[in-house]
């Protein structure tokens, strides 16, 4: 009875053998989503501007890089790219106004869509993507995912078609259901909003009082200033100046987002095919290991049994097993080689990722990690402007003629 049990375990140990790289490799298909198009031009008083930041990321350790196949260098680029593909796909929908990627955040905008990447490595695209209006109205915080199959690394198009196409269609398809439910009066609230928050900014004792809060946090107009109020189209004129940087901003953000198209596209697809090359490996790594182990166990059980003539038989399973076992580990091995070769992949793809320096009215911006500073310094030299042209300081009481600021002693 005993001998026939041994044989019974023998049996499966050999069957996991013969299986043991069957198992399927599965990645969920992501259903296609097709982008909503405005179906009649949206009169020009009614549309609302968008600005989506540059996105966010928590830090990578060296350890987080290899479990999540990334790097560094690649996650501070998507910041970038995932933004302004989104800018080209809320402009495709023909919903809004201008749609622009910002440094920063700033209060001249009407719509503010800020974005967080909570994993991207070729085979998973997580974003965490929340959306306000200039009111400080909450449209809606969500997070999408979507994993690749092959077929997402085929037809992609820059500009037009992402290999996570289906991300950004649904980003822009959830924006443009909630401004279709916007009565007229509240897109012109919104936008009356976000100018009076700009001039409350640039003169705040101008300005101070025209807007105010309700019950429930959300900003309302307290009250207008005359259509021909000179230091309001003075201002006006300043935001547009601001846009305009903004613009130029954008420029470069493009020849960004275009010279990094090539690069991330193949980065990307090879991580992909490296993923689902290691998960293969290992599964089979794995399943080698166990067969081995179990193989080397029956033998021992074999020994220790009242079982005749077994030697050739355990002998037979201690030389299996123990081959499995070693194939097991150079298989791991070979994972691991793998996982070096996406390292370097990142690693030179980051490479490539160049700061970008741009010229605006003969002085140089660098646009890396300190463009927000450089933004900052661009707002501090409009109110400058603001100040020449006005001849008023906003740091000034109009009252009593002293700093209502303190200076920061050096």
């Amino acid at each position: 009875m005993k001998f026939t049990n041994h044989y019974k375990l023998l049996f499966i140990c050999f069957i996991l053998i013969l299986f043991n790289g069957c198992a399927p490799y599965y990645a969920q298909k992501v259903g296609p989503t097709d982008i909503m198009k405005a179906r009649e031009e949206i009169l020009e008083d009614q549309l609302l501007d968008v600005g989506i930041q540059v996105f966010e990321s928590d830090k990578i350790t060296e350890k987080q890089s290899k479990e999540e196949h990334t790097s560094p260098e690649v996650r501070k680029a998507e910041t970038h790219f995932i933004p302004y593909h989104l800018k080209n796909t809320l402009q495709h929908s023909s919903y809004w106004g201008a749609v622009r990627v910002l440094p920063t955040e700033t209060e001249s905008i009407d719509v503010l869509v800020k974005g967080k990447i909570l994993e991207s490595n070729g085979e998973n695209l997580v974003l965490q993507v929340d959306v306000v209006d200039a009111t400080d109205r909450n449209w809606f915080s969500k997070k999408y995912k979507s994993q690749a199959t092959s077929e997402f690394y085929s037809g992609n198009l820059m500009g037009e078609k992402d290999a996570y196409q289906d991300i950004y269609n649904a980003i822009s398809n959830d924006l443009s259901e909630y401004f279709k439910k916007l009565p007229p009066e509240k897109i012109k609230t919104i936008r009356t909003v976000s100018k009076l928050k700009f001039s409350e900014h640039f003169a705040p004792s101008a300005f101070s009082g025209y807007l105010a809060k309700d019950e429930d946090n959300i900003i309302t107009v307290n009250r207008l200033p005359a259509d021909e109020d000179p230091i309001m189209i003075r201002l006006l004129k300043i935001r547009e100046r601001e846009n305009m940087y903004i613009d130029t901003l954008n420029a470069y953000y493009e020849q960004y987002y275009s010279e990094m198209w090539s690069s991330y596209e193949n980065w990307r697809k090879l991580n992909y095919q490296e993923i689902k090359a290691i998960k293969k490996i290992k599964r089979d790594g794995t399943i080698r290991k166990i067969v081995g182990g179990l193989l080397v166990a029956g033998a021992i059980a074999l020994s220790a049994g009242d079982v005749n003539n077994t030697g050739a038989i355990q002998m037979g399973m201690i030389l299996v097993g123990g081959q499995v076992i070693v194939q097991g580990f150079n298989i791991t091995k070979e994972a691991e080689i793998h996982s070096a070769a996406i390292k370097e992949l990142s690693d030179s793809f980051g490479s490539e990722m160049r700061p970008v320096v741009m010229e605006f009215e003969g002085q140089q911006y660098e646009l890396t990690g300190s463009a927000e500073e450089q933004f900052k310094r661009w707002r501090e030299l409009l109110e400058q402007i603001y100040i020449s042209e006005t001849g008023f300081d906003p740091d000034v009481s109009p009252e009593t003629g002293e700093k209502t600021k303190i200076e920061n002693p050096e």
